[in-house]
């Protein structure tokens, strides 16, 4: 499986399925797909071998996460570096992205170098985040900081298409 090209409708059907719930049962999906579980089963597993499917995880709630731990803040951040080349950015994007407090890591055209989404307990924590990833490297030119106020939306899916 290369590229998507073998990719059929129960492919797609499944890859749907698990990005809406991937904690599933094999025998809720094969129904939910209207397969055999054996099929299921062994489709799954062609699609996570094909590297499809990177990994699961939990998506938590963070306004019933804050009763108990703070609401923090969350940031988008834009950061410009000084001298752009290939071997400078994969230096920047990999300590970044080494960092905990970094959710995503975006390297994108035109405008700033990258864009970050960011989280962090308090400002406090947030200007030590600051400190660590940008402040202290000498290539970085510009930051730029988006604080969230609301978050209106936030699902970590591919849109995929339907095949008949």
């Amino acid at each position: 499986m290369s590229g998507g090209s073998q990719l059929d409708s129960t492919d797609l059907a499944l890859l749907a399925q698990l990005q809406e719930d991937s904690s599933l049962s094999n025998q809720d999906l094969a129904g939910r797909v209207h397969i055999s579980p054996a099929t299921c089963l062994r489709r799954v597993k062609r699609l996570r071998d094909a590297g499809l499917i990177e990994r699961e995880m939990a998506i938590l709630n963070p306004e019933r996460l804050a009763a108990a731990l703070g609401h923090g803040l969350e940031a988008v951040v834009e950061v410009s570096l000084d001298r752009q080349g290939n071997e400078e950015q994969e230096a920047f994007e990999q300590r970044v992205s080494a960092d905990d407090a970094v959710q995503q890591c975006y390297r994108v055209s035109p405008g700033p170098d990258f864009i970050l989404v960011v989280h962090a307990r308090d400002m406090q924590d947030y200007l030590a985040l600051a400190q660590r990833l940008f402040t202290s490297d000498a290539n970085v030119r510009n930051v730029k900081a988006f604080f969230s106020v609301r978050r209106a939306k936030f699902r970590p899916r591919i849109p995929l298409p339907v095949r008949g």
